[in-house]
């Protein structure tokens, strides 16, 4: 298992492919709703094993010494063998590493356990994306 940056691109086409087929299509969203301003600033995260992209995340500057996590998504077909868990993990390394003190982000109501399970603490409903996903703010102090 490697976490890096995608570096080619080809490598850049599947990570903003995951993000889509994860995301954006489930939600009837056209190509390109998977991407936004932030991803010339975000620091890109990719789960590698072996040449095959498993995970992705972006990780942003939220505010001084908060970081927020972004655009999380684990390969459908391999849901259930960590790789979330690997993504987030690096994530929070990576802020730390930047001086960050607490991760936010905001949770797919359908991922809150997940987040629970991780050391995430719920601290309210937030927004629904499209009008349709509900959406959830969580923080995790380091």
């Amino acid at each position: 298992m490697n976490v890096r940056s995608p570096e080619t691109e080809q490598e850049w086409e599947d990570y903003y492919d995951l993000r889509y087929r994860i995301l954006r299509e489930p939600l009837g969203k056209p190509r390109g709703s998977e991407r936004n301003d932030g991803d010339a600033t975000g620091i890109h995260l990719a789960l590698y094993d072996g040449a095959v992209l498993r995970a992705i995340a972006r990780l942003d500057q939220a505010e001084p010494k908060v970081s927020q996590t972004r655009f999380v998504a684990v390969d459908a077909s391999t849901r259930g063998k960590g790789y979330g868990r690997i993504i987030m993990e690096a994530a929070e390394k990576k802020s730390q590493e930047l001086g960050n003190e607490k991760m936010i982000l905001h949770a797919r109501d359908y991922a809150l356990d997940f987040y629970l399970k991780i050391g995430y603490t719920n601290i309210e409903k937030s927004y629904k994306l499209y009008d349709v996903l509900q959406h959830y703010l969580m923080e995790k102090v380091y």
